[in-house]
Order: structure tokens, then C-alpha cells, then sequence
């Protein structure tokens, strides 16, 4: 199997249209709202390149042997770096190998001491999120949607690395 971690400005916009599309995505992510056109993905895409301008990292889209898999990775939110994995749900059993190589970039590469995944109250199957040495932190509210904040430190991330 082979992985790329491309920018999205550089796969099709119809990829990515169909995938915000796509109903069992649409279940994982509250904020996800309405259907998505030409104009919604240039904004999305847009504003991720932005990202990539202004703090030198953000979401990558994950190619799986030249297909279009989803995107994700760490971009930068109100001061932390916030984690996400949005797959097609073909791809859905790729996540775990996609999360190692984004938690190497993240705590490598990037240099960041921690990162946060974000998680609706409906997300309750987190025991995984756990075991990877996630630590639930807060509720908070995004978008008057609430969601549930887990932090994986640097320092935590080698100690349940050892778990496995």
C-alpha cells in the first residue's frame, strides 16, 4: 500500500465534494452542515492553504495507492494545534496507520508538544482514543455544537506508544 500526504489544493475538487458529501461522514461531523458545491470546497481549500501560509503546517489530503482517501493531519485552532481524520468511509479501516505517520509529523517534524482531538458527546466509542494516551480535558462549545476535548502530550505519546 502506498500513502502520499499531498496539500488539498492538489486533488480534485469533485474528491473532496463527494466525500463532505457522503451521509456516513456527515454522521461523524456536526459541524458539517448542508450540501457542498464547487464554491464551498474552493472556500475549504482556500482557507486550509491559508493555514499552510500562515503557520507553516496544517491538513494534508491522504492519497491510498493514487485514490483520493480523505484528509486530515493538525492545523492549527484558537491556539492549539487540533488533530482531525476525515475518511472516506472505504478507507475507514486505514485510519490507525494514517494517525501514527500524523502523530510522527505532528510530535517530529512540527516540533508540538501536544495535540487535541475534538469529539461530539454522540462519539462515544473512545476507549481507542484513550489507549493511544488521550486525555479527556473539557466540554466546549464550536459553532454552538458541543464537543468533548482529548489531549495527547508529547511526553504521554511514548508511554502508550510502549502499550502496543
Amino acid at each position: 500500500m502506498n500513502i502520499i500526504f499531498k496539500r488539498l489544493s492538489e486533488v480534485q475538487k469533485s474528491d473532496i465534494i463527494e466525500l463532505m458529501n457522503n451521509p456516513l461522514v456527515g454522521r461523524q461531523m456536526p459541524l458539517l452542515k448542508g450540501n457542498w458545491t464547487e464554491d464551498t470546497c474552493d472556500k475549504f481549500v482556500a482557507g486550509k492553504e491559508r493555514l499552510w501560509a500562515n503557520h507553516g503546517y496544517g491538513p494534508w489530503a491522504f492519497m491510498i495507492d493514487d485514490q483520493f482517501a480523505g484528509w486530515g493531519g493538525v492545523q492549527p485552532e484558537d491556539g492549539e494545534a487540533d488533530l482531525a481524520l476525515v475518511l472516506h468511509p472505504d478507507f475507514w479501516g486505514i485510519g490507525k496507520t494514517l494517525y501514527k505517520q500524523i502523530i510522527d509529523r505532528a510530535f517530529g517534524e512540527l516540533g508540538l508538544n501536544s495535540v487535541q482531538v475534538l469529539f461530539p458527546p454522540s462519539r462515544t466509542r473512545v476507549q481507542g482514543l484513550l489507549r493511544l494516551g488521550f486525555k479527556e480535558e473539557a466540554k466546549l462549545q464550536v459553532g454552538n455544537e458541543t464537543f468533548i476535548r482529548y489531549r495527547l502530550e508529547k511526553a504521554d505519546i511514548k508511554e502508550s506508544q510502549g502499550k502496543r
